[in-house]
């Protein structure tokens, strides 16, 4: 890494197929338990999302609370940490959303929304 670059530890947490996605929804619902998750993101299987919590978990951006009852829950949320990440993926988004609009006037292209 040249010196002075820090995006490559930056794109370490949030490359992916999956964690952005997983980010948005803890940032729209603030907390939410692995089940809803899992419904809110379809396609994901639930190795998969395990890994990428666990992931995010170790970079201290989402926390894991485990709810004490039968059976057991485990609750997401954002760490104070990661509420950081919130502009940057907003920049993203909307830059994405330029995009695809630019593709649509180039090309006549009509790429779906990011969610």
């Amino acid at each position: 890494m040249p010196d002075g670059c820090s995006v490559e530890a930056a794109f370490e947490i949030l490359v992916g197929k999956w964690k952005p996605v997983i980010l948005f929804h803890l940032f729209k619902h603030e907390t939410m338990k692995f089940t809803e998750l899992h419904k809110a993101i379809p396609d994901i299987t639930k190795k998969m999302l395990t890994a990428q919590l666990r992931e995010l978990e170790y970079h201290d951006i989402v926390h894991r609370k485990i709810i004490l009852q039968i059976p057991p829950k485990v609750e997401y949320s954002i760490t104070e940490y990661g509420k950081k990440l919130r502009p940057l993926l907003q920049a993203i988004n909307d830059w994405g959303m330029s995009h695809a609009a630019h593709m649509n006037e180039l090309y006549g292209i009509e790429k779906s929304k990011s969610e």
